[in-house]
């Protein structure tokens, strides 16, 4: 099976399921490899994630469920954990199309329970998406195109946004030698949203959750902090940090829910029809 777009060019599906729209130009970007892909399926199966998880089902039930054939994006969808949740949310004719930049998450997505439509891509070259056709687009722990996503969602559609807090993780992230959440994180979540969309509600979702040291080794495995330590050197510090029993981690994130801004220009233009 193929797909062939309007200048003629032709991408294969993969035996796995999911289709590759990379070019040479994105060659040199780190993506997800299949030991962090298996690492964050370890976690979620655990349970650690489900508050974060429910929090996004819940919001994407808000916006979708009056929408025929309503369709989610998740754009950096990982394993598709995220994805999967939000097109339950919204019954049988919820459609979900996960991209990332990894042909490991894709093919996770296009293999999972259920599974949905994956796509290989640098989102950054844009979103391989027809205008207004997308009812709710996910950005959960990922890059956010803003622009984009305004072009895809509908006027009545949300951008439903989850962002580390400063304290997530903390038990692990100093033992662990993990990648620190950037002080400006929040600042820059608005310089890239600002301009495209307004903030309808932003909350934030807190949990502690008793871990042991093989889903402590997973939880820095899982993301970007694996690129930079050994898994054995992982696995070690994990142990020497829980020994054999578990220890409180803070999942502490921020779930920032947007309005593409065009909606209230049409509402306006409207009334002034009227």
């Amino acid at each position: 099976m193929s797909l062939r777009c309007d200048n003629g060019h032709t991408f294969d599906v993969a035996r796995q399921g999911y289709v590759s729209l990379l070019d040479g130009r994105s060659a040199s970007l780190r993506a997800d490899t299949a030991a962090m892909v298996a690492a964050r399926a370890r976690v979620h199966d655990t349970g650690f994630f489900t508050c974060v998880v429910d929090a996004v089902a819940d919001r994407t039930r808000r916006f979708g469920t009056d929408v025929p054939r309503p369709v989610v994006l998740d754009a950096g969808a990982g394993g598709g954990h995220y994805l999967r949740a939000a097109v339950g949310a919204l019954g049988d004719d919820a459609r979900g199309i996960g991209i990332d930049l990894s042909k490991y998450c894709a093919r996770a997505i296009a293999r999972g329970t259920p599974p949905h439509a994956a796509i290989v891509a640098d989102i950054w070259r844009g979103l391989p998406m027809a205008d207004e056709g997308v009812t709710v687009a996910l950005s959960v722990f990922a890059p956010r195109n803003g622009a984009e996503f305004a072009r895809v969602l509908r006027p009545d559609g949300a951008l439903i946004v989850v962002s580390p807090d400063a304290d997530h993780l903390a038990e692990v992230v100093g033992p662990m030698k993990m990648l620190r959440v950037d002080s400006a994180k929040s600042e820059r979540l608005h310089a890239a949203l600002d301009e495209h969309f307004e903030v309808i509600e932003s909350a934030p979702v807190r949990a502690a959750v008793d871990v042991d040291a093989a889903t402590v080794g997973d939880l820095v495995a899982m993301g970007p902090s694996a690129f930079h330590s050994q898994e054995t050197d992982i696995r070690s510090r994990a142990a020497d940090l829980v020994g054999t029993g578990t220890i409180p981690v803070t999942i502490s994130v921020l779930v920032t829910t947007c309005r593409p801004k065009v909606l209230g220009r049409r509402a306006v233009a409207q009334r002034s029809a009227d």
